[in-house]
């Protein structure tokens, strides 16, 4: 699926990341998001290594990547922490500056990374997401409903694993099910790769991370007070939740000042379900 891609494996101060790195020029770094793996970017990957060094990560806690010990306030994995990752990967390979894609909890990670290190992010590109913030405040039966993950994943410890763990291939697919919109967009062999990695260790550590966000994200997002000033591209799937539950680029221009994007075709998994539309967006506006 990664042609031409080579394998690393990097410590950081927190964790040992897994990656695949290939192409040349300008680097670009890509984040998934749950409950996925890097493998969502490889029917996109390739094309764009034709003019950027792209690297793409498993985040902390997910794929290949380490499962840290997590602590009561789950500050293992907030994204702050998440995001110290990947800029002790990008200069392990030699780039202080980057531009950066981000699809879900990826994004998340990708929004925290632009706050905390503005200087290092050329561009940014969101793919169907709304800031975290802004989401749990405008809570609503709607969300609720199509989030629900959102609210089961932050019970306390050993409930939700638990009950994933009980039937996790079941969990899974419904999951991936539930959330896109294009039959046949998640091909058997990245289907598989995301089950082989979603073991007990990678169940609990997603719960961390949205138990993070339910916490100690938010104490870092109330006390941003001002606006990514690095230009910014959201995108949405135009059968998706995120984009017939917020005006996308309204909630990003609240907290960014330069935001361009769009709806592109399918539902939530967008390099996935529409990889002609994501790759042209992300080429128009990373090149």
């Amino acid at each position: 699926m990664f042609s031409g891609f080579e394998s690393q494996r990097i410590q950081t101060s927190g964790s040992e990341i897994f990656l695949r790195k290939g192409g040349s020029g300008p680097p670009l770094l890509l984040l998934h998001g749950y409950p996925q793996t890097h493998v969502i970017w490889h029917k996109i990957a390739s094309r764009l290594a034709e003019h950027f060094t792209v690297i793409a990560p498993d985040l902390r806690g997910y794929g290949d990547s380490a499962k840290p010990e997590s602590d009561a306030e789950h500050s293992p994995y907030s994204k702050r922490a998440m995001a110290l990752d990947m800029i002790e990967v990008m200069a392990a390979l030699g780039f202080e500056r980057f531009k950066l894609v981000g699809h879900d909890r990826g994004g998340r990670v990708a929004h925290r990374l632009a706050r905390d290190y503005g200087a290092a992010v050329e561009r940014l590109a969101l793919l169907d997401i709304a800031p975290t913030l802004a989401m749990y405040d405008a809570t609503d039966m709607a969300f609720a409903r199509a989030y629900y993950h959102w609210f089961f994943l932050i019970q306390p410890e050993g409930f939700p694993e638990r009950m994933i763990g009980a039937d996790p291939a079941y969990y899974l697919e419904t999951k991936l099910g539930a959330w896109g919109r294009t039959g046949g967009a998640i091909t058997p062999e990245a289907h598989g790769e995301y089950l082989r990695c979603f073991t007990p260790d990678t169940i609990h550590a997603s719960c961390e991370d949205y138990r993070a966000s339910a916490g100690i994200d938010l104490t870092h997002d109330r006390a941003d007070t001002e606006k990514l000033k690095m230009p910014l591209l959201a995108l949405w799937g135009e059968a998706g939740f995120v984009g017939a539950a917020y005006d996308v680029l309204a909630t990003w221009r609240a907290v960014a000042e330069d935001v361009h994007g769009q709806a592109v075709p399918g539902g939530h998994f967008l390099p996935e379900e529409a990889p002609e539309e994501v790759l042209s967006a992300l080429l128009e506006f990373m090149k």
